[in-house]
């Protein structure tokens, strides 16, 4: 129980910080590549305007100079090689000089910015209008690799792939040591409870034991029938068993909690301890007028088991079928071999259970209902105790029912 918590603990921390982490990262990807991106638009807008400014335009023959302008004239020295190309375009979009690709013969942009695959090349493209005198005089179109941006990029992917999963590494580390530490308090006080349960249970065994003798040396002894003296002694005799048998379940589940060592326990024939059960219930089962059957394979199936845990485990269930059983009734006892698991199970055509009761039926002290109580006068701690059984055999125990028709509990046990 306390494994499975603390391994739920570290998984739930894990996953939510390593969430967190996670987003976190794409966040700064984000963020950065945003960055990155603008720095660039940036220089390129700034170069693209000195590029610009040195247009020259005859406003009386209508035509752009550009012999000083930097990429696309012969009077001035190289902006920047880093330019992929430089276009001039006129004021009727149509191309006139350039640097590098010509590109398209008329402009068609649809934004100032774009960013554009050429082959392996990604290229940033800024495109501007040049006004002079408050007059459109023709467009600047100036292109530059993503080089430098998508190796920045690429470098931040490899840290974040790197650190990323050794940080995710470290948060299942430290979930599972504060999981162990969480876990600590918890597991002290249920200890002392589990340890306070024993006890008691222990100490009350004594002398309950004591009434129980006294109470049924009085009925041995010769009272008139009827008498009020008789009558305490038999209802002090049955509480006191009722109580005994609750001290006796306590005292069973203060003491087996967990899943049993390998090495305690021993080789099991399940077909001997099935058809041995099956047989000291034939005469109870006669008694109430049912038919018991007990259906095995013709293969023995064995098992490393406790046989007198596991003997209670089924027997509680049997015994439960018996008493849910109306007369001429059915209760069927059978095992097979699956997936390499023993399958045991107890199938009776009994009251049923119903569907709301089933996810509570195993809890301590949980009874379906009034009718049950009555019938019974048990504690609810029988189930619970067959389901502790098989649990501590490293099986799982379930239940199905249809109410008026059928109720079905199985145990799967590993082989």
């Amino acid at each position: 129980m306390f494994n499975r918590s603390r391994r739920n603990l570290a998984r739930w921390f894990t996953f939510s910080m390593g969430s967190i982490l996670i987003v976190f990262a794409g966040v700064l990807y984000y963020v950065q590549s945003i960055d990155e991106l603008e720095k660039l638009d940036r220089l390129v807008y700034r170069k693209t305007r000195v590029m610009a400014t040195n247009v020259q335009y005859d406003l009386k023959s209508d035509t752009a100079n550009l012999e000083n302008v930097p990429l696309l004239g012969s009077n001035t020295r190289l902006l920047n090689t880093e330019l992929v190309y430089a276009r001039w375009y006129d004021s009727q979009k149509q191309l006139g000089q350039f640097f590098g690709s010509p590109g398209s013969d008329r402009l068609m942009v649809s934004s100032d910015l774009q960013t554009i695959k050429n082959g392996t090349l990604w290229i940033r493209q800024i495109t501007l209008p040049v006004y002079q005198q408050q007059q459109l005089i023709g467009y600047l179109q100036v292109g530059t690799p993503l080089t430098s941006t998508q190796e920045n990029l690429a470098e931040l992917r490899l840290v974040l792939t790197i650190t990323v999963p050794i940080s995710l590494g470290i948060i299942g580390v430290t979930g599972w040591v504060l999981a162990v530490i969480a876990m600590q308090p918890i597991r002290l006080a249920y200890s002392q409870l589990q340890r306070f349960t024993a006890d008691a249970s222990h100490e009350l065994r004594a002398p309950l034991a004591a009434i129980l003798s006294n109470a049924q040396v009085g009925l041995i002894t010769p009272v008139k029938d009827g008498s009020q003296q008789l009558f305490r002694l038999e209802k002090i005799t049955k509480l006191v068993e009722s109580i005994s048998s609750l001290v006796s379940n306590l005292l069973f589940l203060a003491r087996h909690e967990g899943q049993f060592a390998t090495e305690s326990l021993q080789k099991l024939d399940l077909n001997n301890l099935l058809q041995k059960i099956a047989n000291d219930y034939q005469i109870l089962a006669k008694e109430r007028g049912l038919n018991l059957t007990c259906t095995l394979p013709s293969q023995p199936i064995q098992i490393l088991a406790e046989p007198t845990l596991l003997t209670q485990a089924i027997t509680n269930l049997l015994t439960n079928a018996c008493k849910y059983t109306p007369t001429g009734g059915k209760v069927e006892l059978s095992l097979k071999e699956k997936f390499r698991q023993a399958i045991i199970e107890i199938e009776d055509s009994g009251i049923g259970i119903p569907e709301a009761d089933l996810p509570h039926i195993f809890e301590r002290f949980y009874r379906v209902d009034s009718e049950r109580s009555r019938n019974t006068g048990g504690f609810g701690l029988g189930l619970a105790i067959a389901k502790q059984i098989v649990e501590a055999h490293g099986g799982k125990i379930s239940v199905s029912s249809q109410v008026a028709t059928k109720t079905i509990f199985t145990i799967k046990l590993p082989l």
